[in-house]
């Protein structure tokens, strides 16, 4: 049950020591994007094989027709960057970019729509500029939208302007399709009166949600803000309350919603979870109006709304975490000869921000998307901890989940093998420490799984620890060492607990109550004839698929859910909850809801007014504090199962149900639960701010997953003289009916069940 030494930290500095010495790094810091200066605008732009790049202004976010056009100038041929300063120019600015290269030189008798100067839609080099795509900025801070959607045959598509790739779209101009980048000011919010919460991560409890479905469904908030930035604001309140830390959002970065990839979108069918970026540095425009074809708002407003939000949030103590996507874009990919989209770095230099094939007209990808970015190239790098200083510095962000990370390590001359220690890992990992803020990894991609294995400074979404939990819950038996792993968070590469954050669901798979109401997938609405959604859910129905009244099966099922939340919060590690959960919502057994923008992917609210939903959120709410109030059950050092207390007790000591202490084969017996004690005294690593030892209680934690009731005798005297039930998932609200258990004695404890007792030191 300990963890195992870890060579990730001297690696990692040994690295860090060859970046310092002058290794290869990100290119050089001039400021990219449109910045402000004295008088006028900056644009800034990299592009290592274009051979010209302009910039056009436009009055009206559909124009076609530019009020001006700007030549940038590579003023930085070492580090690639294209420059131009123009006058008169200020916030609020709408500009797109156009470029050539290699497969299409300039020539000056070119204009918008026309093919003079084309060579070939993609060059042996991967080459794919085309000047008749109006390109967003990747730097924009905000854009005006999503390219200009067309509705045929009943589903939402986007129009045709913005591929290339043949002689059909290529030689067509995109710019009145095209969304436009828009200059902000940052610097015009007032950030007075904001706190960081600068929660440990220890001492976190993330709360994943999708920001516009949270409040879509929900009544208390004013109908004309659900689903919006300000709606999600007047919620702020409501994460204290219910006791967790921090808000982890599903993407906000500007995504295309209405491109659903089967079919196209329906009005029931979108890009809804949002893992199709095609902006890094701006939040998304939808968030702003329950409706944006019926409200009024300024260019750029989506800005300084999240900025508010955070604000809020903030004032409540919840810390704001991202869910960012820098492993793949919504341009996707194609082989030459086929279709592909052009939004931004396809046309600045497709060569370098993307990982190619060997034939270097298609592309290579992890990620189940079309591409991959290339991480292990400086600009990409680059980009991506750009994008991470400016969510942090301007937008006050706290925290990124990274997903598909794994993606993020793919190194070599080809972008395609991990690397534990990758430059771009140890780099974001740099910067989290040179700029407070934390990192969470998935630590997977569709080619390679790697939790465990991140550089120091990351923390990694474990789903090791998912699936060993529901295998013991749905009472396999061959899990209760697994599970031992699971509750002490010793996991082979991690450096301290709070890596591993812990989770029983997340959007990917069945909601809490989902995952013990149905075994199988239920995703026809989605489109995909039930192919999509994996098929491996670890999941017990009671004995009925989906819906049941039936008495018993409706009991088991509740205990089910407060099991396995018991199960989360008192584990070592950094727990993560799913929006919902705490009241029981369901997806109606859908388990891949990425384009449910209804409410099988919103929260039901009315579920916190109905007598279950309302026992559950209390039951969550005490559990919560009692994870709050004992620091033995969020430590910041692994157990050592060592005599290290001052009364020369180990810090854990897992137990037979004789009460005897397991070691060796006793792992193989009783596979259906797990009992252990966790003493306060000898966590001496929980100190105050002075630094003084602070003593906590010491607890006994039974978890029984087996169908039958069973026995078991309370710890020897040498443990503690006598135990109190404070906790119970047996009673829907998790209260403990103060049972006192003397050392020794024997007790019943009921099929499926959690219970926690604390140690008394003096007989009642």
């Amino acid at each position: 049950m300990l963890s195992m030494p870890s060579l990730r930290n001297s690696l990692a500095a040994l690295l860090l020591l060859g970046l310092a010495l002058g290794a290869q790094t990100a290119v050089a810091q001039t400021p990219l994007g449109a910045t402000l200066v004295s008088g006028g605008v900056q644009f800034a732009v990299f592009s290592q094989n274009a051979t010209r790049i302009e910039v056009w202004t436009f009055s009206t976010p559909t124009s076609s027709t530019p009020l001006n056009r700007y030549t940038l100038t590579k003023t930085d041929t070492v580090n690639h960057i294209w420059t131009v300063t123009v006058s008169g120019l200020g916030a609020g600015t709408l500009y797109g970019l156009r470029a050539w290269g290699p497969n299409w030189p300039y020539n000056a008798s070119w204009t918008a729509g026309s093919n003079i100067g084309f060579l070939s839609h993609v060059d042996a080099n991967g080459n794919r500029f085309n000047p008749n795509k109006l390109l967003t900025d990747p730097y924009a801070k905000a854009v005006t939208g999503e390219p200009v959607r067309v509705l045929s045959g009943g589903n939402y598509h986007y129009s045709t302007a913005i591929l290339g790739g043949t002689d059909t779209y290529g030689f067509v101009d995109s710019a009145g399709a095209m969304p436009k980048s828009i200059v902000i000011n940052d610097a015009s919010f007032d950030w007075t009166g904001d706190v960081r919460p600068n929660k440990a991560m220890k001492d976190s409890v993330l709360y994943e949600v999708h920001l516009r479905g949270f409040t879509k469904n929900d009544t208390s908030v004013t109908s004309t803000l659900r689903g919006t930035y300000d709606g999600f604001k007047a919620k702020a309140s409501y994460f204290t309350d219910l006791g967790v830390t921090g808000v982890e959002l599903l993407p906000v970065h500007e995504y295309p919603q209405w491109d659903d990839p089967v079919g196209g979108a329906t009005a029931d069918r979108v890009n809804y979870w949002g893992y199709m970026t095609t902006q890094f540095f701006a939040p998304n425009r939808e968030y702003l109006c329950p409706d944006l074809a019926s409200c009024t708002y300024t260019a750029g407003q989506q800005v300084n709304e999240f900025k508010e939000m955070v604000k809020a949030l903030h004032a409540q103590g919840i810390e704001v975490f991202l869910d960012v996507v820098f492993n793949h874009t919504f341009e996707g990919g194609a082989c030459s000869g086929s279709p592909v989209r052009y939004i931004n770095l396809r046309g600045l230099d497709n060569a370098t921000y993307y990982t190619l094939a060997d034939n270097k007209t298609c592309y290579w990808d992890s990620t189940g998307t079309g591409n991959n970015l290339n991480a292990s190239r400086p600009a990409v790098r680059r980009l991506i901890i750009d994008s991470l200083k400016y969510w942090n510095s301007q937008m006050g962000v706290d925290g990124f989940r990274f997903d598909l990370a794994y993606t993020l390590g793919r190194e070599g001359s080809d972008g395609r093998v991990f690397n534990p220690n990758a430059q771009t890992l140890i780099e974001i990992a740099q910067a989290a420490q040179d700029n407070d803020f934390k990192i969470v990894a998935e630590a997977w991609d569709t080619g390679g799984y790697g939790v465990g294995e991140f550089p120091s400074g990351w923390s990694e979404w474990n789903g090791k620890w998912r699936d060993n939990v529901r295998k013991l819950v749905k009472s396999d038996a061959s899990q209760v060492g697994g599970l031992g792993s699971s509750i002490t968070a010793t996991w082979s590469g991690f450096v301290a607990p709070e890596e591993s954050v812990n989770f029983v669901t997340a959007h990917d798979g069945f909601t809490l109550r989902d995952l013990v109401s149905y075994e199988h997938k239920h995703n026809a609405a989605n489109g995909e004839d039930n192919r999509d959604g994996t098929d491996n859910n670890l999941a017990w129905n009671g004995g009925v698929e989906g819906p049941s009244d039936d008495p018993d099966i409706i009991a088991a099922r509740h205990r089910q859910m407060r099991n396995l939340l018991a199960t989360l919060l008192l584990s070592q590690g950094t727990p993560m909850l799913l929006a919902g959960d705490e009241f029981g919502h369901t997806q109606l057994g859908n388990n891949n809801a990425y384009c449910q923008d209804n409410p099988i992917g919103w929260p039901d609210w009315a579920r916190l007014e109905a007598q279950d939903g309302a026992a559950l959120h209390r039951y969550l709410r005490r559990l919560l504090r009692l994870r709050k109030r004992h620091g033995v059950f969020r430590r910041d050092r692994f157990f050592t199962g060592e005599a290290i207390g001052p009364g020369g007790q180990k810090d854990i000591v897992w137990l037979n149900a004789d009460g005897s202490e397991k070691r060796g084969d006793d792992w193989q017996s009783e596979p259906q639960q797990l009992a252990f004690v966790l003493d306060g005294e000898a966590g001496v690593e929980h100190l105050g701010p002075q630094g003084e030892s602070r003593r906590d209680d010491s607890y006994l934690v039974v978890l029984h997953a087996g169908a039958t009731e069973t026995s078991l005798c309370a710890p020897p005297a040498a443990l503690g003289l006598a135990w109190k039930r404070v906790f119970d998932t047996c009673a829907s609200d998790g209260h403990g009916d103060g049972l006192i258990l003397p050392a020794g004695s024997a007790y019943s404890l009921p099929a499926r069940c959690v219970q926690v007792f604390q140690r008394l030191d003096v007989l009642p």
